[in-house]
């Protein structure tokens, strides 16, 4: 995807439903805590498929709304990319930055396999994060996918934050930071586009003292690119997130904000109901068992008082699929009361989750199956509308009064 003109930001459109029998319910969702003043968010053109359904929000939420001073309007918004190798901790920074919980993480390598905005507004301006799968060798056609969602965000945002973290070495005379840059670094970086403004972020430095242990470190990267900033954090331990924001902020261009102050994410509700099945999965399996599930949703009603939602849990082996029910159904139980309670904190309203499991020989390494489960390569962000040109403000279509969704 070639690069645009800085000020042309380019917000992410929704992917293909998960299952082509049930219309995705394109609802976006509110921030539970919200980190800025009410802001004069701007008009958003809706650039996917949405339904009229309400954005889900508590009364406690809508009320601090009311109670909030309006805040300056945007006047810089636009969408920087969390580039990296797996597990450098984008999903953990991420979430940290927004304040809530929407990326999933595990100990396993390329937990993340989408693309996944987190947008928070504070202070006069938007920033729209996008977590990216980690760049790595690919061995099957949804590694592949991984790798081109990545190098897409990575060539199309306004700024990159790449992310790694030093590695050590005992010696005699102690700890030590190897002062070289990784071959795999060295590749992620060359993807991004050479106009593109960048802001290393190094991770865990918690766990390296002395601090003047980083110093032939970092040296050894800026080598490899000339940086617009370098910011020392741990994701873990919330240090170096008001420098991130500082500094990419200084960075995005002028205009207005893409989305409502209110939304967190451009992805569904049910794309996390999904994802948040699958982080149980890969939190309480081991080996082989992770990598070979993918989750789809069935059906998402929200018509009634309590939200119906079947998901069904793909496995590529007969022989996983016991693993994951376990023994009496007790796996499956505890995957399933997990994920359902962080959907119900994620709609503020009581749900019955079904969990199935199948047996899907393959499914990461064929292509339609692929699209199937929602991993199409439609994550390209769409253009933000030209100064001048009408654009279509969600709130304004009745989307604020509930009706009944998919099912």
């Amino acid at each position: 995807m070639p690069p645009t003109p800085k000020t042309k930001v380019k917000p992410p459109k929704a992917e293909a439903a998960t299952n082509a029998t049930n219309a995705t319910n394109a609802t976006k969702f509110a921030k539970a805590e919200p980190r800025g003043g009410k802001g004069d968010a701007g008009s958003v053109k809706e650039q996917r498929a949405r339904s009229d359904e309400p954005k889900p929000a508590s009364p406690a939420k809508a009320e601090r709304n009311q109670n909030q001073n309006a805040s300056a309007p945007v006047s810089r918004a636009g969408t920087i990319a969390l580039v990296g190798r797996p597990n450098v901790g984008k999903s953990t920074l991420l979430n940290a930055l927004i304040g809530e919980r929407i990326a999933i993480t595990s100990h396993h390598a390329q937990t993340t396999r989408d693309r996944i905005a987190g947008i928070l507004t504070r202070d006069g301006t938007q920033f729209v994060f996008l977590d990216t799968p980690g760049f790595h060798k690919a061995n099957h056609k949804l590694g592949e996918r991984m790798n081109e969602v990545a190098r897409a965000a990575a060539q199309g945002s306004d700024v990159a934050i790449f992310m790694t973290e030093p590695s050590t070495r005992q010696t005699p005379d102690g700890l030590a930071v190897n002062a070289t840059v990784r071959e795999d670094d060295r590749s992620i970086l060359a993807a991004i586009p050479s106009g593109t403004p960048v802001v290393l972020v190094i991770n865990k430095v918690d766990k390296i003292s002395p601090k003047h242990l980083l110093f032939p470190f970092l040296e050894a990267y800026a080598k490899e690119r000339d940086f617009a900033a370098v910011v020392p954090v741990s994701a873990l331990k919330g240090v170096g997130f008001d420098a991130i924001l500082a500094e990419v902020g200084k960075l995005l261009p002028q205009g207005d904000a893409l989305y409502e102050e209110e939304e967190l994410s451009d992805k569904p509700v049910r794309f996390f109901v999904g994802e948040f099945v699958r982080e149980q999965v890969l939190r309480l399996t081991r080996q082989e068992v992770p990598h070979g599930v993918a989750v789809t949703v069935e059906s998402f009603d929200e018509s009634a008082k309590l939200v119906r939602i079947a998901v069904t849990v793909h496995v590529a082996k007969d022989s996983h699929k016991g693993i994951i029910i376990g023994d009496g159904g007790k796996m499956l139980g505890t995957v399933g009361r997990a994920a359902r309670l962080r959907a119900e904190e994620l709609l503020g309203r009581k749900v019955h989750l079904e969990t199935f499991v199948r047996t899907t020989p393959g499914w990461f390494d064929d292509a339609a199956r692929l699209v199937d489960m929602g991993y199409a390569n439609d994550d390209a962000p769409a253009q933000r509308k030209r100064a001048g040109k009408p654009r279509m403000t969600p709130g304004k279509q009745g989307s604020k009064k509930p009706k009944k969704g998919p099912g």
